[in-house]
C-alpha cells in the first residue's frame, strides 16, 4: 500500500508521463497535429468490424490457444481493442481466464476490494456481506463505464477479461464500445471536447465511506489519457450520483455529447450476451450491462482486471 507521500509522487509521475506523451510531435492524440490524427483515424476505420460476429473467435481451449487462435484474437484486439472467444469449456475453472490472460502478457492483476483471494473476481449475485452493496453483485443494470475508473492514476486498468461460466436465464447483455471510436466521434464533433476531457481533474469520484470508515479517498483524473506506451486510455462512468464533473460549459457540453452517443443506436456499439464457455478480452473498452433474472441457474462470470494492455495491441 502506498503511503500518502509515495501516492502523491506516483500520481505526479503518471501526469508527467501523460503530458510528455501528449506533447510528442507525431502522436495522433496531440491536438496540434491534425495530420497525424487523420492518418491514425483512417487506419482505425479502414477495416473496422461491422458487426459483433466479426469479433468472435472459436477456440478449443482458452488455456492453451493454438497459434492461429492467438493470432485471430490479437488481430481483433488490434482493430477494435476487444475480441470475444467461444469455447466448449463450461466448468468453474479460474485457470481459464488466468491462463488465457498470460498468453497476451496479462499478468499484473488488480486485487480490488471485492476480488477473490486470487485477485480474480467471481461476479454473481451476492446474498449478504460487503458485495451486496455494490451493483455488479446484484442483478440490476450497470451504466456505461470503464473498469477501475475510481482507481488511483498509477493503478489504472488497461485490460479486462470476462469469462462466462453460467449465463442468466434472461438478460445480462453487455453493450460494448471501443474507446478509440468514442475519441474519434468526440474529436470530429469538436476537438475542444477532447481538450476538456483530458484535463487532469475533469472527473472526480468522491470517497467511498462505509460505516463511517473511508475505504477509498476522492479520486480525480482525466477521461482520456495515454498509457505509458502511448496508446489511448479512457476513464469514465455514466453514473449520475457520486461523481463530480468540472462545471465549465465546455466540459458539460462534452459530457452531454458523450452520453448522447452512448444512448444512441450507433453501428459502432456492439451488443453481446456471453454464454457458458465464452469470454471477452479487451483493452478496457466502454461497456454496460443490462439487468437480468435468474430462475433455473445463478449467473457466474469471472472478471480479471490488469495494469497492462494486451501485448502488441
Amino acid at each position: 500500500m502506498l503511503n500518502d507521500k509515495s501516492a502523491d509522487y506516483a500520481s505526479a509521475e503518471y501526469k508527467r508521463i501523460n503530458i510528455l506523451n501528449l506533447q510528442t510531435e507525431n502522436s495522433p492524440f496531440n491536438l496540434d497535429n491534425d495530420k497525424a490524427y487523420q492518418a491514425w483515424r483512417a487506419r482505425k476505420l479502414e477495416n473496422y468490424p461491422s458487426d459483433l460476429s466479426a469479433l468472435v473467435v472459436e477456440v478449443n481451449d482458452p488455456r492453451r490457444l493454438t497459434r492461429a487462435e492467438h493470432e485471430a484474437i490479437l488481430a481483433r484486439c488490434q482493430l477494435a481493442n476487444m475480441a470475444i472467444y467461444a469455447s466448449g469449456l463450461k466448468n468453474e475453472d479460474k485457470a481459464i481466464p488466468r491462463e488465457l490472460g498470460k498468453q497476451f502478457n496479462l499478468t499484473q492483476l488488480d486485487n480490488n476490494m471485492c476480488a477473490d483471494d486470487d485477485a480474480i473476481t467471481s461476479l454473481t449475485v451476492a446474498s449478504g456481506g460487503t458485495r451486496q452493496t455494490y451493483i455488479p453483485y446484484t442483478n440490476r443494470p450497470i451504466h456505461w463505464h470503464t473498469d477501475g475508473y475510481y482507481n488511483a492514476l498509477d493503478k489504472q486498468i488497461y485490460a479486462i477479461l470476462l469469462h462466462c461460466v453460467r449465463s442468466a436465464d434472461k438478460g445480462g447483455e453487455n453493450a460494448l464500445l471501443d474507446h478509440d471510436i468514442a475519441y474519434i466521434m468526440l474529436r470530429d464533433e469538436n476537438p475542444d471536447y477532447i481538450h476538456a476531457l483530458m484535463q487532469p481533474e475533469v472527473m472526480c469520484i468522491p470517497p467511498n465511506v462505509t460505516k463511517g470508515e473511508e475505504i477509498r479517498p476522492t479520486r480525480c483524473g482525466p477521461v482520456f489519457s495515454l498509457e505509458p506506451g502511448g496508446s489511448l486510455h479512457m476513464r469514465y462512468t455514466k453514473r449520475k450520483r457520486s461523481i463530480t464533473w468540472q462545471s465549465d460549459k465546455l466540459t458539460q457540453a462534452a459530457v452531454q455529447f458523450l452520453e448522447k452517443m452512448l444512448d444512441s443506436d450507433s453501428a459502432y456499439i456492439f451488443r453481446a450476451t456471453l454464454q457458458a464457455g465464452q469470454g471477452l478480452i479487451s483493452n478496457n473498452v466502454l461497456h454496460d450491462r443490462s439487468g437480468f433474472t435468474e430462475t433455473n441457474q445463478q449467473r457466474l462470470l469471472y472478471r480479471a482486471r490488469y495494469y497492462q494492455r494486451i501485448a502488441n495491441s
